[in-house]
């Protein structure tokens, strides 16, 4: 029994230092052919975002605003696409290990971790969670 407390204690400890690992990370995504560059962090949270002045016709705003509306998308689903790689690089093989499984499928009931159906996680976009609000982006 000492045993088994001592391993999920263990498994405790790489799963706090695996998230604290992936909230000082940060992902970049680009489009554009580096146009538009969004840096997304490890909890999901997009924290800057630029377009270079390539990106502006001056000669056409209407078109002009819809391609960086476009660009901006791509750019930030490329930088959410990045974080939960690394989420599911990171994260990964302790969810399989808490579930027991030692596969992809996690482990129910852990917030935060992928294959978490209506549960927030990190490989999701705030946006595409129905249970969460959005900032409108």
């Amino acid at each position: 029994m000492q045993q088994l407390l001592a391993a999920a204690q263990q498994m405790q400890n790489q799963l706090m230092n695996a998230q604290q690992e992936l909230a000082d990370a940060e992902v970049e995504g680009t489009s554009g052919g580096g146009l538009v560059t969004a840096v997304v962090n490890g909890q999901g949270e997009l924290v800057d975002l630029s377009i270079a002045a390539a990106a502006i016709d001056p000669g056409d705003p209407a078109e002009t605003a819809q391609t960086i509306a476009d660009l901006v998308l791509a750019a930030v689903r490329d930088a959410y696409n990045g974080v939960g790689d690394l989420q599911q690089e990171m994260m990964g093989p302790l969810a399989g290990g808490i579930g027991g499984q030692g596969d992809d499928s996690g482990a129910p009931g852990i917030p935060g971790l992928p294959g978490f159906p209506g549960l927030p996680g990190l490989g999701e976009p705030p946006g595409d969670n129905p249970g969460r609000s959005s900032s409108g982006l």
